[in-house]
């Protein structure tokens, strides 16, 4: 695959200036560490460049910008000797969120064409986030799979600093929703025997510490180092530790039956956490994940890990200010599995339901209602029939309406909102979401304002013109049956919305200018 790169202003591009900290490729930007990590080395001072399979997913990101974005795919060789072009260190952020057939194969495949490339490239180091676990130990697939992973990245390419970490605490992390969302909802939980596990969780903001500070310690270069925060806890302490900085008061009940298996289906129900990625996280549970040697404070003795409790703290007064840099759900992991990204053709045959209306509101001002749909605010027409929708996706292994958004008023390309993946924001003009539910098919639903012209009946007040737009491209006969059979319901549901989303944009308006 070609590599395309966008070149952001004089930072690309040009050798690096004396006394310069070098240019650094980041791999997973659009996932959870990645999307943290680039802002923490701008920071710090390096040039930075983010391989992404569609770097429009990083449009939005306050740093975007700052930094060079090229498409690639680590599964495709053929884009990265391009893309780790004039390079000196790279991060692989890179694992499969999900299972399937396969994946370990192709995770190791992905990391041993990586480190081949950075070879060539003259690449100096790399630095790669495994998991901890006793490699000599039965641990789990997914866990064995992130150490196989470190493995191919050390055969043949440049020195590799390893890092293996096991739970991370932060706000939006995979494995701190699932415990948060369990300790909230269940005043009585009943857990299976690896509630008595022993886990040593890190905050996210000491593992983004030591993932920078690597850069500027030459003797981590061919090591492995296991990180961990101050506090050692079986998961069930986690979970009442978490209730205690809540104020709540939680009651765990051990039992001996419940399957990985059962348990992720469990989590699938309780949490927005879909059963094909609780899964792999519920079987890594099993497995005693301690650091087991003081490598990291002998390298790293300015770095001192919170414990536990403040991690929570932390990640808890992110979520409630809104100000959640990154996500579990940034990454391309939906109901349909861990699909490439798939923007919007129309073409021949797609189902197109498009609506118009003019609103006495600015472009800004409708697009600002738009862009508010979904997550605690829910949707604006028949609420209870969207809940019910997302209901019904998960019960038949969809992710359902529990994702909410990320920020409550801020979309970005590649955030999830419900069961939508937003996949493309122009400010001010136009909301495309790509729908991540279980459907026979693949859906769009689109909104778009542009300024209706004079200002209507001479009032002098600006008017727009709001255009709302379901597409939906079917598959087989399944896909037809599915759109014309739900159409009396889907057209009373867009036929409301857009009625309801120009009445908001009018009510703002009139309040503006009140």
């Amino acid at each position: 695959m070609a590599v395309k790169q966008r070149r952001a202003g004089s930072r690309s591009g040009r050798k690096q200036a004396a006394g310069e900290k070098p240019l650094v490729l980041v791999t997973g930007a659009t996932g959870y560490i990645g999307g943290r990590l680039v802002p923490a080395l701008l920071e710090a001072g390096y040039r930075v460049r983010c391989l992404a399979r569609d770097p429009s997913r990083l449009r939005g990101r306050p740093w975007y910008e700052q930094v060079e974005a090229v498409r690639g795919d680590v599964l495709d060789p053929g884009g990265l000797d391009a893309a780790l072009g004039g390079v000196e260190a790279a991060y692989y952020l890179v694992h499969s969120m999900m299972g399937g057939e396969g994946y370990r194969q192709r995770d190791v495949t992905a990391a041993g064409a990586f480190a081949a490339a950075a070879s060539r490239a003259g690449v100096q180091r790399l630095v790669y986030l495994g998991g901890l676990g006793d490699p000599e130990q039965d641990i789990s697939q997914h866990l064995r799979s992130r150490q196989e992973t470190g493995d191919a990245l050390r055969r043949g390419g440049p020195p590799v600093t390893e890092f293996r970490a096991a739970v991370v605490v932060g706000s939006g992390s995979v494995s701190f929703e699932m415990i948060r969302y369990l300790t909230e909802r269940l005043p009585v939980m009943v857990c299976p025997q690896w509630v008595y596990t022993r886990v040593q969780p890190i905050a996210a903001r000491d593992v983004i510490a030591y993932l920078v500070t690597a850069l500027e310690v030459p003797e981590s270069a061919g090591e492995i180092v296991e990180i961990g925060g101050g506090d050692v806890l079986t998961y069930g302490e986690m979970m009442t530790g978490y209730a205690e900085v809540r104020g709540l008061h939680r009651h765990l009940i051990a039992v001996p039956v419940l399957t990985p298996r059962l348990s992720s289906y469990w989590v699938h129900f309780v949490t927005p956490i879909p059963s094909t990625i609780a899964r792999p996280l519920i079987e890594g549970l099993r497995s005693e994940v301690v650091v087991r040697d003081d490598l990291a404070t002998r390298l790293f003795p300015d770095i001192h890990p919170f414990d536990y409790r403040e991690a929570v703290r932390q990640a808890l007064e992110s979520l409630e200010s809104g100000h959640v840099a990154t996500s579990w759900t940034d990454s391309l992991a939906s109901s349909e599995g861990d699909l490439a990204p798939v923007t919007l053709v129309t073409e021949e045959g797609m189902m197109i339901e498009r609506r118009q209306r003019r609103v006495a509101a600015s472009p800004h001002e409708v697009f600002e209602t738009f862009c508010s749909v979904g997550g605690e605010w829910r949707w604006p027409y028949a609420n209870v029939l969207w809940q019910v929708r997302g209901l019904l996706d998960i019960a038949v292994g969809g992710v359902g309406l529990r994702r909410g958004r990320r920020d409550p008023s801020e979309l970005r390309p590649g955030d999830a909102l419900d069961f939508w993946r937003v996949e493309a924001v122009e400010p001010d003009r136009l909301l495309r979401l790509r729908a991540e539910m279980k459907v026979p098919g693949l859906a769009w639903l689109q909104f778009e304002v542009l300024p209706a012209g004079p200002p209507g009946e001479g009032d002098g007040e600006p008017d727009s013109t709001l255009t709302q737009t379901a597409f939906f491209a079917p598959k087989g006969l399944a896909g037809f049956g599915y759109w014309y059979g739900l159409y009396p319901v889907h057209g009373r549901i867009f036929s409301g919305t857009i009625e309801e989303l120009a009445r908001r944009a009018e009510a703002l308006a009139r309040e503006r200018r009140a």
